[in-house]
């Protein structure tokens, strides 16, 4: 027998209710084709424009989408509910195994995700993965309860602003040093999770000088509502090198002290257990716990790492003994496991690194 498409009866009130879909449709798409993004929310950095497009795009195709999904839905609930003078076994249109309907669903719905795919992906490349030609390279920790930033060439952590120059490319690199925080600029479009043990990159270039508020939008503790006092400041050329080389001065003489002492080896007599357990907390844990070896976070588990049999010898080969432990601490490690700073990376002195090696030597 001949398979064909059931005949399908459309009646003049089905083209009706149409006809006034499309024209709300059309409205949907005038009005959000033509809102202004930014008179809502600020634009502070590239790809805020780009994000602002996706959302654009997103909002004209849902738009007449959600108006005849749920158009049609109430409109054949109302035009074919079952009446009274309707006979027990009736039965109404049946639209199975319509070929044409069933491709046109189909197809529609397959061309609307390719085209949100690409350019989804595209953008999101562009924050996660390009890498700019050139640059500023800036660290952002989260702590309970604020942010810090590292910059090349300052030694420690900067609190509670973060300043950028306009123009400028800028790689984030952004983790936690005690739970998970997330770091958010609305006016930016871009946002990341801080994951201790984790590092999450953002690639943005600062267009609009301002003062803009960052945003942890994971709850960290009782004190989260105190992230939200935390900025970003983007200035001209001028006064970003003017407030950049005020933390290299002020942290040089800090730096240099460091830098000497890491020459030679390090005196580990009269190390102190309690306070390398701080400075472990501190400095470490974001990167390493107190777990066997191949428990790892960042780098390895260092439970027992002077006494374990099956490592006697730390990543880079050398015995595990507290002056090996040291000499890592103080000069950093780069090999197939991964890549630790030196201490001066670190903001490590002398006596941290005694103290660490004999926080270490405790945990058997």
């Amino acid at each position: 027998m001949e398979n064909r498409d059931p005949v399908v009866h459309l009646d003049r009130n089905f083209w009706i209710v149409t006809a006034v879909f499309a024209v709300l449709s059309a409205i949907s798409v005038w009005y959000f084709g033509t809102f202004d993004f930014v008179r809502l929310l600020p634009e502070s950095a590239a790809p805020a424009g780009d994000i602002d497009a996706l959302t654009r795009f997103l909002l004209m195709s849902s738009g007449p989408l959600f108006i005849f999904v749920i158009g049609y839905l109430l409109y054949f609930t109302i035009a074919y509910r079952v009446r009274r003078s309707d006979p027990p076994d009736a039965i109404g249109t049946q639209i199975h195994d319509n070929h044409s309907l069933e491709l046109w669903w189909t197809v529609i719905p397959t061309i609307f995700v390719v085209v949100m795919a690409i350019f989804s992906v595209k953008i999101w490349y562009n924050i996660e993965v390009a890498q700019p030609t050139n640059g500023i390279a800036v660290e952002s920790i989260g702590h309970q309860w604020y942010y810090t930033f590292r910059y090349p060439n300052v030694h420690g952590e900067i609190p509670n602003e973060m300043h950028l120059e306009v123009g400028v490319p800028v790689t984030l690199h952004v983790t936690s040093s005690d739970v998970i925080h997330s770091f958010w600029v609305p006016t930016m479009r871009i946002k990341a999770d801080m994951v201790p043990g984790l590092i999450n990159t953002l690639h943005f270039t600062p267009l609009n000088p301002g003062t803009y508020k960052i945003i942890c939008t994971e709850f960290c503790g009782t004190l989260h509502g105190e992230m939200e006092k935390q900025t970003v400041v983007i200035e001209d050329h001028a006064h970003f090198t003017a407030w950049y080389n005020g933390w290299v001065a002020k942290t040089k003489n800090v730096s240099d002290a460091i830098a000497a002492a890491s020459a030679g080896a390090i005196p580990l007599t009269g190390g102190s257990a309690s306070a390398g357990q701080a400075t472990f907390a501190a400095k470490c844990s974001a990167c390493h716990k107190i777990a066997p070896f191949d428990q790892k976070i960042v780098g390895p588990g260092l439970k027992g790492i002077l006494d374990d049999p099956k490592h006697p010898n730390l990543v880079d080969g050398q015995k595990a003994t507290p002056e090996n432990v040291a000499a890592i601490l103080q000069h950093g490690y780069k090999g197939d496991i991964g890549a630790m700073p030196d201490m001066t990376a670190n903001g490590l002195s002398n006596k941290d690194i005694a103290n660490l090696v004999e926080f270490l030597k405790n945990q058997k």
